[in-house]
């Protein structure tokens, strides 16, 4: 599963929809964050270490291996970090790659814009909602490495049209 990622609330919005079984992948420095790191170590979040490319491929060759074995999902922002404008970042294909070399279909998630009622840049926090929608699986059966780019743009073009056109419905 890959959904895009706007900051911490997207953790209380994703505990809406995560099927059984599911397992999200954040940065090594989470387990750091006070409670909230403390409670997703304690779920069994994988944390990868971005900063160092040779533990972060292994980080995701363990997840793959497991996730195969033990038949979970695993949830992870492609953005790579939080965004706090009201677009997407680049898709770093990470995800993707583990998608591809499982041979298991990616499912995007898109979370609506909730920067009109919290934003951590303006320190506002009020009364507001956003909507998540669950868009169709993308199979990967068949497709290699060097599929991944494409891959990576098809989902990404599809989740950013779905995340404008919700993030308008919501405001309105």
């Amino acid at each position: 599963m890959v959904a895009n990622h706007q900051g911490y609330l997207d953790y209380i919005a994703l505990s809406e929809f995560l099927p059984p079984r599911c397992v999200p992948l954040a940065k090594k420095e989470f387990q750091f964050v006070g409670l909230l790191g403390l409670t997703s170590w304690l779920c069994g979040f994988f944390f990868i270490d971005r900063e160092e490319k040779s533990r972060a491929i292994n980080t995701m060759l363990h997840i793959q291996k497991t996730m195969v074995a033990k038949r979970f999902r695993v949830l992870i922002f492609p953005e790579g970090t939080r965004n706090h404008n009201s677009s997407m970042l680049p898709f770093k294909h990470g995800a993707f790659h583990l998608a591809v070399q499982a041979q298991v279909p990616v499912v995007p998630v898109v979370i609506s814009s909730y920067h009109h009622f919290c934003s951590t840049i303006q320190k506002t926090f009020t009364k507001g909602e956003c909507t998540i929608q669950i868009l169709p699986k993308v199979e990967t059966q068949g497709l290699k490495a060097d599929d991944v780019p494409e891959l990576t743009k098809l989902v990404r073009d599809t989740m950013l049209k779905v995340f404008y056109q919700i993030s308008d419905e919501v405001k309105q």
